[in-house]
């Protein structure tokens, strides 16, 4: 059996020399160990550097950058490359070939670990045969295993891992509240862009799904630009949003309206004084030098969201994804019904949110009776589902009749049907204030108890 796949390796990169998509799958499943040539290694390392400074690495800044790293040396090297390069068909196949190399790969390592252990029988004590076909057997069976993640650990290593998790946090926390002594939150991964939602979850994750259900026209948009404020802008972490549905051109105005507090159909119309314009020049200044990176995508599929997710990871590191919103994304496969397409791809969304360590926020239709639009089980697949519902203002009035709660603005509930790092089935009560597109937190005020007149009440006790 061959250990080496010089073809699949040529095709890899070749691909990579061609195709953006191909660069990008690349990247993030193989390493420099997993070519076999030299050569081929060498274009791979040149070619990954180049992709993440940005650089299309096409043939010609290959041989630029080549030039200055020693990778090129002469007409042979040149003469490689183009041949390499000329083995590029299309993209339609980089997953086949990434696996070949992947798995030639792991074979080089088996005859390694076999010739390894082959010696070390030679010279070991009998006493010892029982060591060392443990430490085989787990050596062998991680090589079936894609990611070292899923790998199984040993109770030791999880014990000291929790150990060094809670004092990094005891640290983190410390270092906070010395910088601020009226306290602040740590977050564990992206803020949300409400307090209370903050408190519950410590923000988004790496590797969690979020699913954000809300009807049409109920601030599925507005809450998802939102949350790109609270983290991309004010927090400053890189952000991937990609909207299916609206223009780049309304995006861009949105903002105007978000961040300025400038009504938005104010701005549509261009009915802005001087002052107001003011205004919206300093919010998208702030836009500007934020860690937003929109794509519009009209007809996005799964494997296109793949794609351009990998290449923002590689390139911005991002640190959150946003899909706005699933129920617009093209499948090619015509004999699936609308749940079990759905469900395919948000399952495909967690595990490209585990193996690219990022949160990724994916945005859903609901029913009129409030149910998920189209399937169920993704409640199975997602870590937090969050539902927006508006309330009525019968609601309101009766709860601050009967509960004395009364809120200072207040239309919808945000509510937490599931939350697989804590508390689920809490509600919070959001102020959606559509004229300006923001979505905050409904300020509370407790109605306080009724005065007593003291004076009925005297001699009561008598008359009765």
């Amino acid at each position: 059996m061959k250990l080496i796949d010089l073809e699949a390796e040529q095709r890899v990169i070749s691909g990579m020399l061609h195709s953006d998509n191909a660069c990008a799958e690349a990247i993030t499943l193989l390493t420099d160990k997993d070519f076999s040539d030299p050569f081929h290694l060498a274009v791979f390392s040149t070619v990954s550097a180049l992709y993440v400074r940005n650089v299309k690495p096409t043939l010609a800044e290959v041989l630029k950058e080549g030039l200055k790293t020693g990778l090129i040396t002469g007409k042979q090297n040149v003469d490689r490359l183009r041949e390499v390069s000329d083995h590029y068909i299309t993209d339609e196949n980089i997953g086949y070939w990434v696996q070949q190399v992947k798995v030639k790969s792991k074979m080089r390592h088996m005859e390694t670990m076999l010739n390894k252990y082959h010696d070390e029988l030679k010279t070991a004590k009998d006493s010892e045969a029982e060591d060392i076909l443990n430490k085989a057997s787990e050596e062998f069976s991680s090589l079936s295993i894609i990611a070292v993640d899923e790998d199984i650990q040993e109770p030791g290593e999880i014990a000291k891992l929790g150990y060094d998790l809670v004092v990094e946090k005891m640290e983190r926390y410390r270092k906070e509240k010395d910088a601020n002594p009226y306290g602040a939150l740590i977050l564990d991964g992206t803020p949300t862009g409400l307090k209370s939602l903050d408190e519950i979850t410590l923000g988004y994750k790496p590797g969690d799904l979020i699913i954000l259900g809300a009807q049409t026209g109920h601030g599925k948009t507005a809450f998802a630009l939102n949350t790109v404020l609270a983290t991309s802008i004010e927090a400053n972490q890189p952000c991937l949003y990609i909207n299916t549905e609206m223009s780049k051109q309304q995006i861009a105005l949105r903002w105007g309206c978000i961040l300025s507090g400038v009504d938005h159909d104010k701005i549509r119309h261009g009915a802005i004084n001087n002052e107001e314009l003011q205004e919206i020049a300093d919010a998208y200044g702030k836009l500007a030098n934020s860690g937003f990176y929109p794509a519009h995508i009209p007809n996005l599929t799964p494997a296109k969201l793949t794609s351009i997710a990998r290449r923002a990871k590689i390139r911005k590191d991002v640190q959150l994804i946003i899909v706005d919103y699933v129920g617009r994304m093209e499948t090619s496969d015509p004999r699936l019904q609308e749940y079990q397409v759905l469900y395919n791809i948000i399952k495909a969304q967690k595990q490209l949110a585990q193996n690219l360590k990022c949160a990724i926020m994916c945005l859903v239709q609901l029913n009129t009776d409030g149910s998920i639009q189209g399937a169920r089980k993704i409640k199975n697949e997602c870590d937090l589902m969050l539902k927006l519902i508006p309330v009525s203002a019968e609601t309101v009035q009766e709860v601050a009749k009967e509960k004395r709660i009364v809120y200072k603005n207040w239309n919808y509930d945000l509510e937490i049907e599931k939350n697989r790092d804590g508390v689920s089935g809490n509600k919070i009560p959001i102020w959606f204030d559509m004229s300006i597109q923001q979505i905050t937190q409904a300020v509370r005020i407790d109605k306080p108890e009724p005065i007593k007149d003291i004076w009925n009440d005297i001699g009561r006790e008598i008359k009765g």
